[in-house]
């Protein structure tokens, strides 16, 4: 089965046959980490699982290493998650999230093709669903299936699609990147924070809210005005020069989702991001 490599919309995965795609709900609220799951228990897309940024696309035990308040997981642990999903190499994802804009699922979009296996996101979200009048279960998620420790092991994250913190810094030192945050303009410029200890932004990025991808309904602009929006941002850059960040490397998988189904090809993501280049008070900070 073949699927779109970056958005998917509502008819379109209704109208695929039942286990052609895995199914997966990525609703999530920083403020409440089950909320989620709640939502997930009173209404989902039948066949979905349920994915828990904090649990499933995080590994939380690792930021104490400086990577950021939702550091990846290791490949190994990520693939023992789709495991116990009943997921098998080479079945396609389809990953779906709330009305703010498909965050997580952009994230588990991210993860999986950097691990060489195909995904989309469901374009609009669970509100297009319910919206299109369409099929809805109800209750808790299926029980996990036990995992295979050799079939856990396979590639790792592609590591040429990553930028580590020292990696950004030369870059940045050299002028060889776009670093583009795409956080909320006031958190960017310091103004509030809300989250993290200290408010601003990485020395040298730009700001391209991912908020600005959707329209109205949540569903991204067309691809054409994407293109059109973001090659005006990056100006005189190439795609394969941007860097993507955020607060922890979440929602800036919107962005780079964004940019890929303008047709701008290669960009990376910086995944500790703001809370992980905070780290270390050492490291510069800009304001404005």
């Amino acid at each position: 089965m073949t699927i779109p490599e970056t958005l998917i919309d509502v008819a379109a995965l209704a109208a695929l046959p039942a286990g052609a795609v895995q199914v997966v709900d990525c609703r999530f609220d920083l403020a409440d980490s089950e909320a989620g799951a709640r939502a997930y228990r009173a209404g989902h897309i039948p066949g979905a699982v349920y994915a828990n940024l904090d649990r499933d696309l995080s590994d939380l035990s690792r930021t104490a290493q400086g990577l950021g308040r939702h550091p990846l997981p290791s490949a190994a642990a990520f693939r023992a998650t789709l495991q116990r999903w009943d997921w098998r190499p080479g079945l396609p994802v389809v990953a779906y999230d709330g009305h703010a804009g498909a965050i997580g699922a952009a994230r588990l979009w991210w993860m999986l093709h950097s691990i060489g296996q195909p995904a989309a996101v469901l374009d609009g979200g669970w509100q297009a669903w319910v919206a299109a009048g369409l099929p809805q279960a109800i209750g808790d998620a299926p029980d996990a299936i036990a995992v295979d420790a050799a079939a856990a092991s396979g590639q790792d994250f592609d590591a040429a699609a990553l930028v580590d913190t020292d990696a950004l810094r030369r870059h940045l030192a050299a002028g060889s990147v776009a670093l583009i945050d795409a956080r909320a303009p006031e958190r960017y410029r310091g103004e509030v924070e809300p989250i993290d200890r200290v408010g601003g932004h990485i020395p040298g990025a730009g700001n391209r809210p991912y908020v600005q991808n959707l329209q109205a309904d949540g569903r991204f602009k067309p691809a054409a005005q994407l293109r059109a929006e973001w090659l005006a941002v990056l100006g005189a850059a190439t795609p394969a020069s941007v860097v993507h960040s955020c607060g922890s490397g979440v929602s800036a998988c919107h962005n780079l989702l964004a940019m890929e189904h303008a047709g701008l090809r290669g960009s990376r993501l910086y995944a500790p991001s703001w809370s992980g280049w905070i780290s270390d008070p050492r490291r510069p900070v800009a304001k404005g």
